[in-house]
């Protein structure tokens, strides 16, 4: 993982002792000058002229509008980005201390730790890589996340897992910590897109989890004329009888027939409808670091449908 020691999601940063003893004293916020050290704190307040205001206890820290998010100062970026920074831990580097200001003044750059952390990604990253996200916002279209200081990057519904979903929200909950694979790294326009799936296992991986003869919970992810698809994990569904009384987003209790991986198919019974969930389950990663070049899905011995991801 070539981030996780240089550039972390914001919300990482406020537990670490090195900026905790640099909060803390008109010395600390120098020294952390002087060292460009990321720094990180609760926005307290945004003013009408779009300035993040930050308690210090001792100070108060001052980020300009222009510092507060990349591309504001050239109008990419709408002021919904500083807004939304109210009440949330934000990265930061010291570029002034004014002791002379009662209370003293610290003047504070967000945009300076985006642009260095984005240049990183940017130099660094390869198709492949995984790295270490936070899911910041979810649209109908995927899910966006900060890989780094703010610095956002978006995972396609269609990447977050194998089994469809209707909304990232089935999948993933603003504010978790995941993983990531860098699907593509596009310099000339300075975006990084992400893929989600291949961390969650093969078919052949998510099946060994489940037995037949085995009663499991699953969610109906669709309804066909001719059975129920039923998710038993983000990348393994299994095909139950029809039923007019179930529909997506059913939480079931289900009786695992077979599984026949030369046919990867897993054939269910539903016993129960279920009381539904109030938030999608954690994901179950196995893959969290490293790189992968080739990710193969389907099972060598299936002749159906293969999946499959090549990172080039």
């Amino acid at each position: 993982m070539k981030t996780s020691e240089c550039y972390l999601p914001e919300g990482s940063y406020t537990a670490l002792p090195e900026v905790r003893q640099a909060l803390s004293s008109p010395e600390g916020l120098r020294r952390a000058q002087d060292e460009g050290m990321i720094l990180e704190a609760v926005a307290q307040r945004c003013t009408a002229a779009h300035d993040l205001l930050f308690d210090f206890g001792f100070a108060q820290g001052i980020m300009p509008r222009s510092c507060c998010a990349l591309g504001v100062a050239e109008g990419d970026t709408r002021e919904i980005a500083i807004l939304s920074r109210v009440g949330k831990p934000t990265c930061f580097v010291v570029t002034e201390v004014d002791e002379t200001a009662d209370p003293p003044a610290v003047w504070l750059s967000r945009t300076i730790v985006q642009q260095h952390a984005q240049d990183f990604f940017l130099d660094t990253l390869t198709p492949g890589d995984v790295i270490p996200a936070a899911v910041t916002h979810l649209e109908p279209f995927g899910a966006f996340v900060d890989v780094g200081c703010g610095v956002a990057s978006l995972i396609g519904i269609e990447n977050l897992s194998v089994s469809r979903i209707f909304h990232p929200s089935d999948r993933l909950s603003v504010g978790q910590s995941i993983y990531a694979a860098v699907r593509s790294v596009d310099r000339k326009t300075r975006r990084i897109s992400l893929t989600h799936r291949e961390l969650l296992g093969t078919w052949e991986q998510n099946a060994a989890q489940f037995s037949p003869g085995e009663t499991v919970r699953g969610v109906v992810r669709s309804v066909e004329p001719y059975g129920v698809f039923i998710e038993l994990a983000p990348n393994l569904s299994g095909l139950a009888e029809p039923r007019s009384d179930l529909a997506a987003g059913t939480v079931v209790s289900v009786y695992i027939k077979s599984i026949l991986p030369q046919r990867m198919k897993i054939k269910l019974t539903v016993i129960d409808v279920l009381a539904a969930s109030e938030a999608p389950p954690l994901p179950q990663y196995f893959i969290t670091e490293g790189h992968i070049d080739e990710w193969v899905y389907t099972p060598a011995c299936c002749d159906r449908k293969y999946i499959a991801t090549v990172f080039e």
